[in-house]
């Protein structure tokens, strides 16, 4: 790996015959560029009110770009209030949650990244405490809601009922999808992901271990794609056709009888030729009897399978080390780092990376140059 002497001794028309950690090499996805491959994950923080992002979300947000990252995604962001994970998640179901947005995505584009969305509806996983309430259900009394789903079937006893969606209620969903995504337009993001993973609407769709419908929207591999299929169409006729659409997925529910990698390669030849430009491949989240084998890069093997399709995707999954993560780039498994936890431990990752990657050339924020080390 080239050091900062060894750079500046070079010209800069030969700059370009010399290799930079692939994590820190730009990736052009339609109009846009990615100053490095580091992409922070959807998290949800359950610190709004009725939808709203305020200064958590700007601190939280804006210090992972202050951090480096080249991609900044919102946590899950409701399209509709009934979509919420929680009653304190962010909302884009409304014009009024735009200018708060807007802040923060003039905010991450400052330092040099880009602003991403995750377009979510909760399903039958929805109307829940934060995890430091125990995820319990927030009854009607406590301001819940009624949940719905493909069918009307509980993730798990400790949740609500849900009641199955009408074709009627179904195009209603649809449609809020795309509303949701012109106003991300307008608050400023450059990138929507549309969450369709870990048991949420879409996921629930997806899965036949969920979704026991027997009309048009369930049974078949086609059938249970449908209802996402018509999100990307309704999503990518109102965002501009220069900007990425990302599409996360649980490329495998580690259950018998569930969605497969294989349907998750499949799935990726369809939605490639309809907008989708690149697939984030998470896993389980379903249902509440998976065995999910947690440990580091266990989930790479699907991200490495999908991207043989010819699609962009990104690895996501314990993954905390800067060789670790650099290793999956240069073995052909992703494109893309996508990282979580690692992230809220050290919004300052990619700084560091660079550093012990041997990469001098990442730029520090202007305040921050007096605590730089450079590479040995």
């Amino acid at each position: 790996m080239l050091k900062k002497k060894q750079w500046s001794s070079i010209t800069n028309s030969d700059q370009h015959n010399y290799m930079i950690p692939k994590l820190f090499s730009p990736i052009t996805i339609r109009s846009i560029t990615l100053k490095n491959r580091i992409v922070v994950s959807p998290m949800c923080e359950y610190s709004g009110e009725d939808g709203f992002a305020n200064d958590w979300h700007l601190v939280h947000l804006g210090s992972r770009a202050v951090g480096g990252a080249g991609l900044v995604f919102t946590e899950a962001t409701a399209i509709v209030p009934e979509g919420r994970i929680s009653p304190q998640d962010l909302g884009i179901w409304k014009d009024e949650h735009i200018p708060a947005l807007k802040r923060i995505t003039d905010f991450i584009k400052a330092q040099g990244s880009v602003p991403g969305m995750q377009l979510a509806h909760a399903g039958r996983k929805s109307s829940m405490r934060p995890p430091w309430q125990n995820n319990e259900l927030v009854t009607a009394e406590e301001g819940g809601w009624q949940t719905v789903a493909p069918s009307a079937i509980p993730f798990a006893d400790t949740y609500s009922h849900p009641a199955a969606l009408t074709k009627d209620e179904i195009q209603h969903i649809v449609a809020a999808f795309k509303a949701a995504a012109q106003r991300a337009l307008a608050a400023g993001f450059e990138v929507i992901e549309i969450h369709g993973a870990h048991g949420y609407l879409v996921n629930e769709f997806t899965s036949p271990l969920s979704n026991h419908r027997t009309d048009e929207y369930g049974g078949s591999f086609e059938n249970r794609t449908r209802f996402l299929l018509e999100i990307i169409a309704a999503i990518r006729s109102a965002w501009p056709a220069d900007l990425p659409l990302f599409l996360r997925i649980s490329a495998s529910d580690w259950a018998d009888g569930g969605w497969t990698v294989d349907d998750s390669v499949r799935l990726a030849e369809l939605v490639k030729d309809k907008g989708v430009d690149v697939m984030d491949c998470s896993s389980g989240g379903v249902v509440s009897h998976a065995r999910i084998p947690a440990k580091p890069n266990y989930q790479v093997p699907f991200a490495e399978a999908v991207r043989k399709t010819g699609i962009i995707t990104g690895a996501v999954g314990i993954i905390v080390e800067p060789q670790q993560a650099e290793d999956i780039l240069t073995n052909g498994q992703a494109d893309l780092i996508f990282m979580a936890r690692e992230l809220l431990r050290d919004p300052y990752f990619p700084l560091k990376a660079a550093a012990e990657l041997g990469y001098d050339d990442m730029k520090w924020p202007v305040q921050y140059e007096r605590a730089k080390r450079k590479s040995k």
